[in-house]
């Protein structure tokens, strides 16, 4: 009789084993960690190497979606500012999440100093400059990149801010029709990714979604909850704050024993249960998110003040020290902050955090020379094609590579070839105009 053939994936349950159990860093570690990336793009945009470019490219008037896209005629240059911005941005970044890891603390503090000496050469921010949104739409976008991939709470609220309702731009279509078209290519995407994982043997740690769950089926359901319950964008965070304080009092009641259980009946919900219930704080975190996009950037405030960029700078950060403080106290007095639940302190974390990346990469007009890169550009043209790009790299690096046991050299040089790679097809991709969108 024929032995069964070898499971594709030999290491699963030892990887499976590796993230379980784990703690976490600390609140303060993350913030440090996170602060220093959006100073990173702000030094590697106060720095010029215009003769990478100059006399090599021209700016068309193409215009798509409001953005107008930047043609290089000749590809060398465009990789090698490609390159520079790989080494000034991304390279650090690598750098200080992995093998300078220790010492953050000390690199946040140097780059925050840098980044102060810097905007202290310029003595006044740009002039002229716009006022109101698209006076910080650069800003956006920046925050968009950089936070794309930390995880399903910052994708979550990046697309709020952003988005149709917080624009308060109404659909012709019914609310069904909005529904399936902006649901049918997530689901799409969450069965096409639970086919691949399951067909290789992909390792899966249940307790982050489920079994069968995955973070596109939790996309799919906040859009549904949202085209569902349509709600005028300057009242959305009401209706989220209620939601939110409704499923922590859910969870505080019991709720969040289940969760945390590693046990499991037979039954679809029990088997998924903490992608399922985990939905209504990324909706409640969502509706926030839209009023808050609403009431930053798109709302019509009669106030000169709350027009202005500086006024509009203020706002966001008294709002992430509003979010920090309310952070803390739940996490201390409610419950702890917890991803898989998305309970009521992760979703504050989640948003003080972010409106302080976005309110340090609002300092752009005081930081001379300041230019959104190439390489942001690239990824921010084709988001969602960029994250689908670095999931089939990592897969495809744990499916090849023994990662478990690699050396911290090979690991790091994995690493690097990885996000190099990711940068240099996003790149060519943009180079040559393609917009890859899926509805």
């Amino acid at each position: 009789m024929d032995s069964l053939p070898r499971s594709f994936n030999a290491n699963k349950h030892l990887k499976e084993q590796f993230v379980s159990n784990l703690t976490g860093s600390s609140m303060l570690e993350i913030s440090a960690l996170l602060t220093t990336v959006p100073i990173l793009v702000l030094l590697r945009q106060s720095i010029c190497f215009q003769a990478l470019t100059d006399g090599d490219t021209k700016e068309t008037s193409l215009k798509k979606n409001d953005t107008a896209i930047v043609a290089f005629k000749n590809l060398k240059a465009y990789l090698a500012t490609l390159v520079m911005d790989f080494v000034f941005i991304v390279l650090p970044t690598l750098l200080l999440f992995t093998v300078l890891a220790e010492w953050i603390y000390v690199w946040m503090i140097l780059l925050s100093l840098l980044l102060i000496f810097v905007i202290a050469g310029k003595r006044s921010p740009h002039s002229p400059y716009l006022e109101g949104p698209k006076s910080f739409r650069m800003s956006i976008s920046s925050y968009r990149v950089a936070m794309m991939d930390l995880g399903v709470g910052s994708f979550v609220l990046v697309n709020s801010i952003v988005s149709r309702q917080a624009r308060n731009v109404s659909s012709s279509m019914d609310w069904w029709k909005a529904a399936l078209k902006s649901t049918s290519p997530l689901l799409l995407l969450g069965f096409a990714r639970l086919v691949s994982t399951m067909s290789v043997d992909y390792q899966v740690h249940v307790g982050e979604y489920g079994v069968h769950w995955n973070f596109f089926f939790t996309l799919a359901g906040v859009s549904i909850l949202t085209s569902t319950v349509n709600v005028p964008s300057k009242y959305s965070g009401i209706l989220g704050s209620v939601i939110l304080v409704g499923y922590q009092s859910w969870l505080s009641s019991g709720l969040n024993v289940y969760l945390l259980s590693n046990k499991r009946g037979m039954d679809i919900i029990s088997r998924n249960k903490e992608g399922i219930f985990s939905i209504f704080g990324y909706w409640g975190m969502y509706l926030i998110g839209v009023q808050v996009g609403y009431y930053l950037f798109f709302g019509n405030h009669s106030s000169v003040m709350l027009r202005s960029n500086n006024g509009t700078r203020i706002r966001v950060w008294l709002l992430s020290i509003l979010f920090w403080i309310l952070t803390v106290l739940l996490d201390r007095h409610v419950e702890r902050i917890s991803r898989r639940m998305c309970n009521l302190p992760y979703v504050t974390w989640v948003l003080a955090q972010n409106l302080q990346l976005l309110a340090i990469l609002m300092l752009s007009d005081y930081v001379p020379g300041s230019k959104m890169s190439a390489l942001e550009k690239a990824f921010d043209r084709n988001l969602l094609a960029s994250f689908l790009l670095a999931n089939v790299l990592t897969g495809l690096v744990n499916l090849f590579v023994d990662t478990l046991f690699a050396s911290s050299v090979s690991a790091l040089l994995i690493l690097i070839s990885y996000a190099l790679t990711l940068s240099v097809v996003m790149g060519i991709v943009d180079f040559y105009g393609v917009r890859l969108k899926f509805w």
